[in-house]
């Protein structure tokens, strides 16, 4: 498989890890939109969350590992968005789900 988050998982690309567990791990994302902007990524690949329905636990871990970022980053309290991009036109540019974790600024309620 050629998917860039699986080779991140698999430890053959680096990356800037904030959290890891046996399910998710969780990086800096090279190109940030916001002063905080975390991946939340979970280590078995699938390919968007259309695709979560396969594994029902996959939604429960990713979520602890956004809480523990949220609390490792001292968000927890302040908040946070958190975005999901599903296919081409939803922008999602890798085909491995992943959540994105925004912070450190106000965000207004538009998205455009």
């Amino acid at each position: 498989m050629n998917c860039i988050f699986c080779k991140i998982v698999a430890g053959e690309i680096p990356c800037d890890k904030v959290y890891e567990d046996d399910k998710v791990v969780c990086f800096n994302d090279i190109a940030p939109q916001a002063p905080i902007h975390v991946l939340v990524v979970p280590k078995k690949h699938v390919a968007n969350i259309l695709e979560l329905s396969d594994d029902k636990d996959m939604l429960n871990d990713i979520s602890n590992g956004i809480k523990n970022v949220a609390k490792e980053l001292g968000i927890d309290q302040s908040g946070f968005r958190t975005v999901i991009n599903t296919g081409k036109d939803g922008g999602q540019t890798v085909d491995h789900l992943h959540f994105h974790i925004l912070a450190g600024k106000v965000f207004g309620e538009n998205f455009g």
